[in-house]
């Protein structure tokens, strides 16, 4: 097994790894789907279960096995190494609401930030058999093939996601209704889905509060290298201590009319919030 891509001193590259990665999780992930299993609720009345500890334990190990001077942010156990120059940032299962309904759209998140910027990502949706993978000033592809984000500009004419309407609070709701009533045509559902589908050119916004940074960080190389844009709601890089509201668009134009929305009817989304 000296030759395996998750064996110590493989020597792979981090996109690589993480494509390894990914394809550890798959086959844990498709283990438990659709099958019995148990819920537990966490402190935040979150769900989590079997199929999310066992995918984010494996990739835990893995990493520390190959890459022991590296951090690692995950959902379901401490953080390790967070100031660390390379720190892997993984959610074992995105889309755990949508995992224990059976509804395919769930998906595995990772992410290598080097200095504090997401330099790989990998939005893995293991029940479709869809991956998409993006590298900071490389491109994104999904299952091999390059893709790319949309060329609507205008508000009128964008798809605009959000994953659920209770994921806002307060001035937040206020802000998303404000920029859904500008846009063609809006839907929720989906979780990470989204961003991948913004990524090849099918939704063109993306708008979302209450995220924690394993929820995006992956998300950053596959909308960028696509052609998009993502910052928060201030427009400000999205990093391990930003905040918890996201916006997404398929370019520069585009996110800039959202942005305008957004942050001139909300109200101040502070570090760590969210």
């Amino acid at each position: 097994m000296l030759n395996s891509p998750l064996s110590a001193g493989a020597g792979l590259d981090l996109a690589a790894f993480a494509e390894a990665l990914a394809d550890r999780a798959r086959p844990l992930a498709l283990a438990h789907f659709r099958t019995p299993i148990g819920i537990e609720w966490k402190a935040d009345a979150s769900p989590v279960t079997i199929a999310d500890r066992a995918i984010e334990r494996a990739l835990r190990e893995a990493i520390a096995r190959c890459f022991p001077e590296h951090g690692i942010l995950g959902e379901e156990e401490a953080a390790v190494g967070i100031d660390r120059p390379v720190v892997w940032v993984i959610d074992p299962i995105d889309g755990t609401k949508s995992f224990i309904t059976g509804l395919p759209l769930f998906g595995t998140l990772i992410a290598a930030v080097v200095e504090g910027r997401p330099e790989v990502g990998i939005i893995e949706v293991p029940a479709l058999g869809d991956r998409w993978v993006g590298t900071a000033g490389g491109t994104t592809r999904l299952n091999g093939a390059p893709c790319r984000t949309s060329a609507v500009t205008r508000l009128k004419d964008a798809r605009l996601y959000a994953t659920a309407p209770d994921m806002f609070a307060g001035g937040e709701t206020t802000a998303f209704e404000a920029l859904a009533e500008q846009v063609g045509l809006r839907r929720f559902g989906g979780d990470c889905y989204a961003y991948g589908l913004l990524a090849s050119g099918h939704v063109d916004l993306v708008a979302e509060a209450s995220l924690k940074p394993y929820d995006f960080m992956a998300l950053v190389p596959v909308v960028e290298s696509a052609g998009g844009v993502i910052t928060d709601w201030t427009g400000a890089p999205l990093g391990i201590f930003s905040g918890g509201r996201v916006v997404a668009a398929a370019n520069a134009t585009l996110h800039a009319q959202a942005l305008d929305i957004l942050r001139s009817t909300s109200e101040p989304d502070g570090p760590g919030a969210g």
